[in-house]
């Protein structure tokens, strides 16, 4: 099977789209950026292409026959395995480069047993993080294993007398390894076929389409990258697309009424207009400064000591917005520690903080052309629902009722606008190729 890739390389995160050669998509991929923009290419086409081959199988599970409600569950029991397979070969990896580093470092025996206490009870939780109804904070390698490798290192450290931070290091410097090893990541096939075998009661159709899927051959024909880090991508110059390009051609696939796109990611806000086939028509890009965008809203939740997702619906508990002065990342802690100290509820300096973000985006959307039906909101911002709260008020507020669309998949938007470049591509080389040989036939 033949298939376009699109990547988009942000500043926190890396996609991937995966489409057939009909425009399908096929697969998804996603992983952090911050470590290394090569690894993270290679992470997210890998997380893309697992999923093609999930959808693959759901495909061939409808063509016998098996009727979705029956399906689902068993394909959410067979990714849960088959994660956990691949999360116990990176685990595998990892003990392996932490016993490297302490033979080069010549680690003392007690420091040998404080390492391999740590990593055998992350062993042995393993099932419990992929088990039915588990809650992850992350499912990306580095912060799922992270977070939990310093929370048992910090008593195995106090027990044993071994030094916190001669773990922690060797932790550090052991999952950069395991992020470029292909050893860790595994194969698809090895790791499927283990996962629908420790199914019980899976029915035949079930290993059937897995092992059909398994030894379907995947040909990648083309591939274009796009976002913040595209020049740091392994592609020629030749497939290489702007953020704007992708984003109004994504959003406007994703939903071609789309007339109006905002995309708030990690590092910049994009107001872009598009006409009735996607092309941009006119943008507007925030300067170099992260002020409102993901990065921002990081920086608040590592302030008050809160993940990122809890931001959003913790703001929309708010019964009075406080105003906020300035969304500068350089400010904000100073100013969100005033308000804490005047007496200001948290939910509602969140709300302001939000409410803050948005005006800052609606003055690069009058400046782009304003809001014309459809508007779209994409990016990862797109699913903090205060940000989407304060933006239907200020849309209605400003331009009156408006359709907003918004897709649970909006976190792809600019990867598969770079996929569908990557299939025009396409297009054009065998369309040229056409016309060349007719031109040779004619002579």
């Amino acid at each position: 099977m033949k298939y376009a890739v699109g990547i988009d390389l942000g500043s926190t995160t890396t996609k991937c789209v995966v489409l057939g050669m009909d425009e399908r998509v096929l697969g998804r991929g996603i992983t952090n950026s911050r470590s290394n923009y090569d690894v993270a290419c290679q992470v997210s086409l890998s997380e893309a292409l697992i999923n093609t081959r999930l959808s693959l199988v759901s495909a061939e599970l409808t063509d016998a026959g098996m009727a979705t409600a029956i399906q689902a569950p068993l394909l959410d029991e067979l990714e849960r395995l088959l994660r956990l397979e691949q999360y116990r070969s990176q685990l595998r990896v990892l003990r392996s480069e932490i016993g490297r580093l302490q033979d080069a470092r010549s680690a003392v025996a007690a420091q040998r047993s404080a390492a391999d206490h740590v990593l055998t009870r992350l062993e042995q939780e393993a099932p419990g993080l992929y088990a039915a109804g588990a809650s992850r904070k992350s499912d990306f390698f580095r912060d799922l294993a992270g977070e939990r490798y310093m929370r048992l290192a910090e008593p195995e450290a106090r027990s044993s007398g071994v030094g916190y931070d001669a773990l922690v290091g060797l932790y550090d410097k052991a999952v950069l390894e395991v992020e470029n090893s292909s050893e860790a990541a595994g194969r698809f096939e090895d790791h499927a076929l283990r996962a629908v075998a420790a199914i019980e009661g899976r029915p035949v159709e079930l290993e059937q389409a897995v092992r059909r899927v398994v030894e379907l051959p995947l040909e990648q024909v083309a591939s274009v990258g796009t976002g913040y880090g595209r020049a740091r991508l392994p592609f020629p110059k030749a497939q290489i697309r702007s953020e704007i390009l992708c984003h109004g051609r994504g959003a406007h696939a994703m939903f071609p009424g789309t007339r109006t796109v905002l995309d708030i990611g990690g590092q910049d806000t994009k107001a872009i207009q598009v006409d009735d086939s996607g092309v941009v028509t006119s943008f507007q890009m925030n300067d170099r400064c992260a002020a409102g965008c993901g990065r921002y809203l990081g920086y608040i939740a590592d302030e008050m000591n809160l993940g990122l997702h809890e931001l959003g619906p913790l703001a929309c508990n708010s019964t009075r917005t406080v105003r906020i002065n300035s969304t500068c990342t350089v400010f904000a802690g100073a100013e969100l520690r005033e308000r804490l100290s005047l007496g200001d509820k948290r939910e509602d300096i969140l709300a302001g903080l939000h409410r803050a973000i948005i005006l800052r985006a609606m003055s690069l959307l009058a400046r782009s052309g304003g809001v014309r039906a459809e508007f779209t909101f994409t990016g990862g911002v797109a699913k903090n629902p205060a940000a989407v709260g304060a933006l239907r008020d200020l849309i209605q507020e400003n331009y009156g009722t408006l359709q907003l669309n918004i897709s649970p998949d909006s976190i792809y938007t600019g990867a598969l606008g770079a996929a569908l470049f990557a299939l025009g591509d396409i297009a054009r080389s065998a369309a040229a190729a056409a016309a060349s040989n007719t031109e040779g036939r004619t002579a």
